[in-house]
């Protein structure tokens, strides 16, 4: 279809970005793997709905790749993902309320659940819309896929100086401490 070859370089960048940033997720992962886990519920609250939006993010590149003779079928495939998305996002809100390891702030609110929950209404929407508005359609999905993206990239970053300034093991402000004492002798 020719409206989706004018969209190839676009999703080359953002599936391309979207892999590689769910790859360093992993390579975060296991470089704080060693500290100790405050509550379990945290991980699925905050770390697992950003590799669900890179992963979106990524999915919806490689969609949009694919050919196709029609946009019905892949309206459909992104419909699907974009109302999936909004229960995804539905729970994860629930589960920020419920949590007690942290007490969100507005940011926080606003990139863990109402962005992610706009994005994925988006792709709903637009899908319903693609066959008579194609070209508004696919705009629709590429603002959702790089809603999606950069909502993950600011919640990896959050997640990261989360641990580095304000989660540090124990042994850490030890050392800390009796790096001070050296220094102060």
């Amino acid at each position: 279809m020719a409206e989706f070859a004018k969209w190839e370089s676009f999703y080359g960048i953002v599936g391309s970005a979207a892999g590689a940033l769910i790859g360093l997720q992993f390579v975060v992962m296991t470089l704080i793997a060693e500290r100790p886990i405050r509550s379990p519920e945290a991980g699925a609250t905050y770390a697992t709905p950003t590799i669900i939006h890179f992963c979106t993010a990524l999915l919806l590149s490689a969609l949009l790749r694919a050919p196709c003779q029609t946009i019905v079928v892949i309206a459909a495939i992104w419909g699907a993902i974009g109302f999936i998305g909004a229960v995804y996002a539905a729970i994860v809100a629930r589960r920020m309320r419920r949590q007690t390891v942290y007490r969100p702030v507005l940011e926080d609110w606003l990139f863990h659940a109402v962005i992610p929950f706009v994005a994925f209404v988006m792709l709903a929407i637009s899908a319903f819309a693609a066959p008579s508005h194609t070209r508004e359609a696919l705009f629709a999905v590429g603002a959702a896929a790089l809603l999606l993206l950069f909502t993950g990239i600011h919640n990896s970053w959050d997640a990261v100086a989360y641990h580095v300034f304000f989660a540090r093991p124990e042994k850490d402000h030890q050392r800390q401490d009796e790096s001070r004492k050296e220094i102060f002798k």
